[in-house]
Order: C-alpha cells, then sequence, then structure tokens
C-alpha cells in the first residue's frame, strides 16, 4: 500500500492568498485625489486636462486646463508627446468620466495620473 503524501500547508496557504490577490483585485486603476490633492498636484506642475466635452469645457473651465474628451484621451495626450511618467490631473463634471479617463491612461501605461473630480468643486477649493 502506497502512503499519501500530506499536502505542504505552508505552500497550501500562499497560493490560496496568490489566487485571493488575483480575483479580488481591484479593476479600476483610476487614482481618485481630493480636490486639495489636485491643487497641490497643479502647483507643482501637472498638466490639468479637462475630460468633458468642447461645448462643456467653452462653458467654463480650470484656467490652464486643457479639453480632451474622455473618449480621446490616450490619443489627445499622444498627441501632446506626454511621457508615461508625466504628472497628469484630470477632471469633468462629476467624477466619472474623469474616472475613466484616468483608467484608459493607467493601462495606456501612464503612472502619475490622478481623477481630481467634478469640476465644481474643484473650482470652489482652489487656494
Amino acid at each position: 500500500m502506497r502512503a499519501i503524501k500530506k499536502p505542504n500547508s505552508k505552500l497550501t496557504l500562499l497560493t490560496i492568498l496568490a489566487t485571493s490577490l488575483v480575483a479580488f483585485a481591484p479593476m479600476s486603476f483610476a487614482k481618485d485625489v481630493t480636490p486639495t490633492q489636485a491643487w497641490q498636484m497643479i502647483d507643482q506642475q501637472a498638466l490639468v486636462i479637462d475630460v468633458r466635452t468642447a461645448e462643456e469645457f467653452n462653458e467654463g473651465h480650470i484656467e490652464g486646463a486643457v479639453n480632451i474628451p474622455f473618449e480621446q484621451i490616450v490619443a489627445g495626450v499622444a498627441k501632446l508627446g506626454l511621457k508615461n511618467d508625466d504628472s497628469i490631473v484630470l477632471y469633468c463634471r462629476s467624477g466619472r468620466r474623469s474616472g475613466i479617463a484616468d483608467d484608459a491612461l493607467t493601462q495606456a501605461g501612464f503612472s502619475n495620473t490622478a481623477n481630481a473630480g467634478g469640476v465644481d468643486a474643484l473650482i470652489q477649493s482652489k487656494p
């Protein structure tokens, strides 16, 4: 009769842990920041991108912001010639579209992007 080999409990635990980390990893890579944190990034020369439509942008925007609609964010940033580690602050009306744009940039390899949320909160919190 053959002896049954007992599984290594440490290896089993590590396998379960690794599987759990992959299974429960967040699907979104967007980095939400507070308006105060966004202004700190802007003060440190981050590029500000308004991801709303051109019409919304023309109705009012953060001074110095560039308008690139969220659906065109990766191509638009590429046209600007930005490097993957350039600091970028994104905003829209509510934070939803800027979150989508942040996700797209992160997936495209950009490592220093932030979703500042809605334009009104950002304007109201300007130091």
